[in-house]
């Protein structure tokens, strides 16, 4: 594998194609990773010094009629396409001519890509860290797809397609639940049998963890200190949610649990509630197990509160005509967000920052204002910064299967 790596040119830099691969699409960006200059590494502040990203796209509709591939050449015009994908082999392929399409693609063969690094959520308690693919590695990964039937076999999809496309070009699984991995039992555990773990493995996993460990990191070099001196509580918004305590470069809890339904309230999952009313519901609204599923998934959260969307942006337009549904859907919304704040503040003790990233976590500085003034004489006597960091999962993909290959 490193031979591979060091006659793709792994010696100053390589190419790192990385995949999120979801049920009808394949989101993919492209890097140019140069050798000892990661985010773990880099004295550099600025995330485009880590790393320089080339293209970026996304196939979508598979298996629809209206497939569709967009792809930008960075500093050049968005390319829309429609083509047909009837599958995700035919995705990749798809990508592939893309990326090295004489008119907007970046490279003239893919021979030139040194490695592969996939988004994959689910490593369940094998995996404390990213691993390069192999047979055995598959099958841990389809072990894991009971637990996310969402995601696990939409990546593994991507995964084999790759394979198949770049039979000898090496691939990397980058698990979101990876970085929580280290949490103490006390805090991963459930008040349930114990049984019940020892036999199905039922704890708190967490996710979001690629995005989590890019921002603690990042939060660091900003900070201009080791991550290992720092207790950080990192806080993913966006239409799924979580937050994190980070103490010494550990996860020691987030928000999210068995599933990524646990915790916040988010753009559609109803976060934390009583599990009796599951019952409650099912007995009176005369649901089955699909029907609550659905209903806790994917009608709930900041959708359901508001009745009106799950896009924050059309709920802040709402708030401000005066929309009382949404004004209390925010109220829910950021309450649990404060609470959960306080939580890690407690389990910490103190904090030297609070983090907020993602989509509504980066656009939405009220949050951090209003944490601030109600915060303050918590973060005020721990002399806790409270900042807004971009995150970059997609970089620290890259650099995670960079550092993976090379063999450092």
């Amino acid at each position: 594998m490193q031979l591979q790596a060091l006659e793709r040119g792994v010696k100053n830099k390589m190419l790192i194609l990385v995949i999120n691969s979801g049920s009808s699409s394949i989101k993919y960006q492209l890097f140019d990773i140069p050798n000892g200059n990661g985010v773990e590494k880099t004295k550099n502040k600025n995330a485009a010094e880590e790393g320089k990203l080339l293209c970026k796209g996304l196939v979508e509709r598979i298996g629809n009629d209206k497939s569709g591939l967009v792809h930008q050449k960075i500093g050049s015009d968005v390319v829309k396409k429609t083509v047909s994908v009837s599958d995700h082999a035919q995705g990749i392929k798809v990508m592939l001519e893309a990326v090295t399409s004489p008119q907007y693609g970046v490279i003239d063969s893919i021979s030139k890509i040194g490695a592969i690094g996939h988004r994959v959520v689910h490593g369940g308690e094998e995996f404390n860290k990213s691993t390069v693919i192999n047979n055995d590695i598959i099958k841990l990964i389809e072990k894991y797809c009971e637990l996310a039937p969402l995601h696990n076999p939409p990546a593994l999809l991507g995964i084999k397609a790759c394979k198949a496309a770049l039979p000898v070009t090496p691939q990397v699984a980058v698990f979101d639940t990876a970085f929580h991995a280290n949490m103490p039992k006390y805090a991963y555990l459930y008040g349930l049998p114990y049984e019940q773990y020892k036999k199905y493995k039922i704890r708190k996993y967490g996710f979001h963890g690629t995005s989590h460990r890019y921002v603690a990191l990042k939060t660091a070099k900003l900070l201009g200190k080791p991550l290992e001196e720092l207790k950080i509580i990192t806080c993913h918004l966006g239409n799924g949610c979580s937050i994190a305590a980070v103490d010494k470069g550990v996860s020691v809890d987030t928000s999210m649990g068995f599933t990524p339904l646990e915790g916040l309230v988010m753009g559609t999952r109803s976060g934390d509630i009583d599990p009796a009313i599951v019952f409650f519901l099912m007995k009176n609204e005369k649901l089955d197990l699909d029907q609550i599923n659905d209903l806790l998934n994917k009608k709930s959260g900041l959708l359901g509160l508001s009745g009106i969307s799950n896009d924050v942006r059309d709920l802040l337009r709402e708030r401000e005509n005066g929309n009382e549904r949404a004004i209390i859907a925010f109220e829910v919304f950021y309450y649990r967000i404060k609470k959960y704040i306080g939580a890690y503040l407690a389990a910490m003790n103190g904090a030297d920052a609070i983090v907020f990233t993602a989509g509504i976590g980066e656009n939405n500085p009220w949050i951090k204002d209003r944490i601030c003034k109600e915060l303050s004489n918590i973060i005020d006597n721990c002399k806790t910064k409270v900042m807004i960091v971009p995150t970059n999962e997609e970089l620290m993909i890259a650099q995670d299967t960079f550092e993976i290959v090379k063999g450092d």
